[in-house]
């Protein structure tokens, strides 16, 4: 087969254990990424740093979008792979920490991570790239990396970018779970959605693909984030 045919990017359905595989492959290397990020910024690279964190952000927001195959029809497979290269698409969840440094607690606090009318997409990016080029802007500025990104910046990315890239593995029969109870209220009915989480949880539970116990999906939904579970992602309540 050609390079060039190897290299074309694919845009077809993909079947669970394709997803699985993607998300799987997506994780570890968001996970290197954050790691390299961190190196750097021990070595106070804040630029370097802050843009690969970036990238680790991006990284991981690629199990989000392929995650969505699973509710997506096929008439819907274009937009989903559109998203997956969209540098944008990937990596609304950056402010999730701010959010619940900020107080964020419930799944309703999130909302603003997908506001389509927010500017924090754009912002990352814009970042990533200061992080890594000159530029010439405003009345004929050239901006220096060094210049624009300081360390606080810098170890806000990387915190952002360790938090969202967690060590795990994601199994076939979870993702068949997920189609099965979320798929079919997706996009729906935002209380039949909140339920189906709920349902999925348990139902992981019941195969031992989740801790046996209480419901933590149940009380995320009903009850929001607990401190510990916030300071577990390395972050604390502003007072």
């Amino acid at each position: 087969m050609p390079a060039a045919d190897l290299l074309a990017p694919y845009r077809g359905p993909l079947t669970v254990e394709q997803i699985a595989a993607g998300m799987n492959a997506a994780t570890a290397n968001a996970k290197r990424l954050a790691q390299d990020a961190r190196l750097l910024l021990n070595n106070q690279r804040w630029p370097t740093a802050a843009s690969v964190a970036a990238l680790a952000i991006e990284e991981a927001g690629k199990v989000v979008i392929l995650r969505r195959f699973l509710t997506s029809s096929a008439d819907d497979i274009k937009a989903r792979w559109k998203e997956y290269r969209s540098h944008t698409k990937k990596n609304t969840n950056w402010i999730l920490p701010d959010l619940v440094a900020k107080g964020a607690r419930r799944l309703e606090d999130f909302t603003p991570i997908a506001d389509a009318a927010s500017d924090h997409p754009d912002v990352l990016d814009a970042t990533k790239q200061l992080g890594f080029y000159t530029d010439c802007l405003g009345n004929a500025h050239w901006s220096l990396p060094v210049d624009v990104i300081d360390e606080k910046l810098a170890r806000s990315l990387v915190t952002a970018a360790e938090v969202l890239s967690p060590q795990r593995t994601v199994l076939v029969r979870e993702l068949e779970l997920w189609a099965e109870h979320l798929g079919p209220v997706w996009n729906k009915n935002s209380e039949w959605m909140k339920q189906a989480l709920i349902n999925w949880y348990a139902a992981m539970q019941a195969e031992g693909l989740a801790p046996a116990g209480p419901n933590k999906m149940l009380a995320f939904v009903k009850e929001g984030l607990t401190i510990s579970q916030a300071e577990q992602m390395g972050l604390k309540s502003e007072p």
